[in-house]
């Protein structure tokens, strides 16, 4: 591997328990490590920033490695395990809970006010990154999850492109014009195992995924519901098959939307950039669709990702230099651009605004055109809500698509399971 170490890794082994996340000593670097999920677009601009920082304060290179979504958290885990973490970790919201109380994180309240400037950040972004009262994690930039559009392809059928009033069930009248014109295409990918999407549909009923003190928040009639949507949307073709949502991977390059299967696809906002630089049609962002015609949007602001220091750092001054310089630099905010989100700081987001494209102006107004479909954050989930999403709803999800379980039993199983593992977490 390089120095760099600029290739994307595969995991090889499945995703470590909780209990395997306590910290161990390991040696000093003579640098700072850092790991981040992401695709090529976003590891050249954050390539750029180490490289700027390296040159502004005469520091050894930054090593870094990256990779996709589903792949990296098992990397993460397998390093902390042995404690050999990289001292920055890109953390994701649904798990800074569970690696800050097994110890595996640094709080950063020592460093505030010092080395870490947030003095003009976002209020509810710093609160985001805190758990039991510490802050663990610097948010890299504000965002949400949308339902990213071909919008061309919607045109191509002479249908309105999805905005604010859409309907699952509006989607679902649309299929006979839009596969009639978009031959090999399906309009949506399968989210029946897309968490995101299933939180967002639970926050339009009144519900959640978790409550405040961590306990699953919705039953099974919720979760047969849901499943049931999906098994509906499938079999009227306005979604892909089992089959073809198989081959994605958790990567961008291997969406649905990117290898043209569907027409759009659950996504950060913030990715709308990355997404655009790989479909030569154009795309388009809008709120999640409605689960009934004049619904709540459940959508909410939320760190799109944050910087966490390891437990096992060896180099934290640096390393909390870098997470500072990372957002608070103006310079770096120019290279980053919206790629990771809005920024948090006031000063950054003033700094880049004019210098802004189309594509990103759609980004940095998405949240202040949601109006009264942008609700609350939800507290962080609790430890393992990662293991719920990735190994439990993602699993069943696909055993329905194949017809090897119904949506009744799945959902059934979902509640059962996702209970036995909070407890087992808990």
């Amino acid at each position: 591997m390089t120095t760099r170490r600029r290739t994307v890794l595969q995991g090889a082994l499945a995703l470590l328990g909780a209990a395997a996340l306590a910290p161990a000593a390991r040696a000093q670097s003579d640098g700072v490590r850092a790991i981040f999920w992401g695709g090529q677009a976003r590891a050249e601009r954050t390539f750029a920033v180490f490289d700027l920082f390296q040159k502004k304060f005469g520091t050894a290179p930054v090593a870094s490695e990256f990779m996709g979504f589903n792949d990296y958290w098992t990397k993460v885990a397998t390093q902390t395990a042995g404690g050999n973490a990289p001292d920055l970790i890109q953390m994701d919201y649904r798990y800074i809970v569970e690696y800050a109380q097994r110890g595996a994180l640094t709080p950063l309240d020592d460093y505030l006010g010092k080395t870490l400037d947030l003095g003009d950040f976002d209020a509810d972004q710093i609160e985001a990154g805190r758990v039991d009262g510490k802050l663990y994690g610097v948010s890299m930039g504000a965002g949400g999850f949308c339902l990213q559009v071909n919008a061309s392809a919607f045109e191509r059928a002479g249908l309105p492109v999805p905005g604010a009033t859409t309907t699952y069930a509006d989607l679902a009248g649309m299929v006979g014009d839009f596969n009639a014109a978009n031959a090999g295409m399906r309009m949506l990918p399968d989210g029946s195992g897309n968490e995101p999407a299933l939180e967002n549909w639970l926050r339009q009923r009144g519900k959640a995924l978790y409550t405040p003190t961590g306990e699953l928040a919705f039953d099974t009639a919720d979760a047969a519901e849901w499943f049931t949507l999906w098994a509906d949307l499938r079999s009227k073709q306005a979604c892909v098959t089992a089959e073809e949502q198989a081959i994605s991977t958790g990567t961008i390059d291997t969406s649905m939307l990117v290898t043209g299967r569907a027409a759009s696809g659950f996504t950060g906002v913030n990715e709308l950039i990355a997404y655009q630089a790989l479909v030569k049609d154009k795309l388009a962002v809008s709120n999640m669709p409605l689960a009934m015609a004049g619904g709540k949007g459940g959508q909410y602001r939320k760190p799109t990702m944050m910087w966490t220091l390891a437990a096992t750092s060896g180099d934290k001054d640096e390393a909390v230099e870098l997470i500072n310089f990372f957002v608070r630099d103006l310079e770096a905010a120019s290279l980053l651009g919206l790629e990771r989100g809005i920024p948090s700081s006031a000063a950054s987001r003033d700094h880049i605004v004019d210098g802004l494209n189309d594509l990103e102006r759609q980004t940095l107004d998405f949240f202040a055109n949601l109006g009264e479909l942008l609700g609350p954050i939800p507290p962080p989930p609790p430890a393992a809500a990662g293991e719920i999403s990735l190994s439990l709803l993602g699993t069943l999800s696909q055993e329905i698509g194949f017809g090897a379980k119904s949506p009744e039993d799945a959902a059934a199983q979902l509640v059962s399971g996702a209970k036995d593992i909070l407890a087992r977490a808990g």
